[in-house]
């Protein structure tokens, strides 16, 4: 199998999978901006009519959990990518990417501030900043960590589902009609937020280190076994794992002293399930002999993720929040979902528009300005 290269040399699989994430993550947030209702464990209204149940039931099992997971191994993929680019010596290379990393770090506190409490970008660029001193780790040392790591994350998820068990899923997290105070819960939800959102990022971040240093999907077809396998794992688990906390959210279990446990095994499990939707992607990939119009589109919108991403926030702010559409207090999950798919699809048309008139897209464009200057900007483009 021949792996085939975007235009400027991109793999094209690395880009897909981001293009493909963001659906995802567009699933996971529009609920989150409804309001007016009592929620479970993943803040998912649990007064819905049959359709909103089963929209919810699928999410949680397939889409929540496993939506950041996928984005993080994505985000330690491309922190390997972004190193190798650079011929400077390691304190220098360190260094940019410390500078890239407070700069996404303060995107995500810019997007916090405006448009979203749930934003993943500070979560992100915090974990660039800790975990930079990876890339120079051997194997070893990394899966090591990894796997330590793991015994945190479900320590970690379990204080957070006691603690759902005891007050309730949150609500009304959009509720506030004033938008001045809108922006202070906002930005206090989004400050408890983000460390535990740094404690779920470790694991896969670190395995997409180790899959970059294999270029598992930059050379998709030469490691079809390997991506096979973890496609099958990955979803299965994911899938099992998911399934028991997605009863439980849909309305259609009461698992008594069993839904604390059953929300620690989505948590562990959703690691597996990014990682296993990364490598269905580069099975695809591998497969396409020549891109077509699809994926093509897919790639556009992953190379341009963190545009899209944001963009993603101003639409369910317009259509949502009390202080501009309103439709968070009227509107279910499955139609929430709907309206995140549809976004969603104008954000891939919009990304293949700016591949077309060969632009990239202007958040990728002011963070590669930011983190180069102006001549490093030039040498980067």
């Amino acid at each position: 199998m021949v792996d085939r290269p975007l235009a400027g040399g991109r793999a094209l699989a690395p880009d897909v999978a981001r293009g493909a994430m963001l659906l995802m993550i567009a699933l996971a947030h529009a609920h989150m901006y409804l309001y007016g209702h009592p929620t479970g464990f993943r803040a998912y209204a649990l007064d819905g009519g049959p359709l909103d149940r089963v929209v919810t039931g699928l999410q949680v099992a397939l889409v929540d959990g496993r939506a950041m997971p996928m984005f993080a191994a994505l985000f330690g993929y491309g922190f390997v990518q972004l190193a190798s680019k650079r011929t400077d010596d390691w304190p220098t290379t360190r260094r940019v990417l410390r500078r890239r990393s407070r700069w996404l770090l303060l995107f995500g506190c810019g997007h916090a501030v405006l448009l979203f409490f749930g934003d993943i970008l500070a979560a992100y660029g915090l974990a660039g900043l800790l975990l930079v001193g990876v890339l120079r780790w051997r194997d070893r040392t990394v899966l090591a960590l990894a796997g330590a790591w793991l015994l945190v994350h479900a320590a970690a998820s379990l204080m957070t589902g006691l603690r759902i068990a005891e007050f309730g899923g949150a609500s009304n997290m959009v509720a506030t009609a004033d938008p001045v105070a809108a922006l202070g819960e906002r930005v206090a939800l989004w400050a408890v937020l983000t460390p535990f959102l740094v404690v779920e990022l470790v694991v896969p971040v670190l395995l997409g280190v180790w899959a970059a240093r294999r270029r598992l999907l930059d050379e998709p077809g030469r490691h079809v076994t390997t991506l096979r396998r973890t496609a099958w794992f990955g979803l299965g688990s994911a899938v099992l794992g998911g399934l028991p906390l997605a009863l439980v959210d849909a309305g259609v279990w009461t698992p008594g002293g069993l839904a604390v446990p059953a929300y620690v095994l989505h948590g562990i499990t959703g690691l597996a399930g990014g990682l296993g939707y990364a490598a269905l992607v580069g099975l695809v990939a591998a497969r396409a002999t020549r891109p077509g119009r699809v994926l093509t589109g897919l790639a556009a919108c992953g190379r341009r993720s963190l545009t899209c991403y944001l963009l993603q926030s101003v639409v369910f702010v317009a259509v949502f929040v009390p202080y501009a559409g309103g439709l968070g207090a009227e509107l279910g999950t499955a139609a929430a979902s709907g309206i995140a798919v549809l976004t969603w699809l104008a954000a891939v048309v919009l990304a293949d528009a700016l591949r077309r008139a060969d632009l990239g897209g202007p958040a990728e464009w002011l963070l590669r300005r930011l983190t180069y200057g102006r001549r490093g900007f030039e040498k980067v483009r």
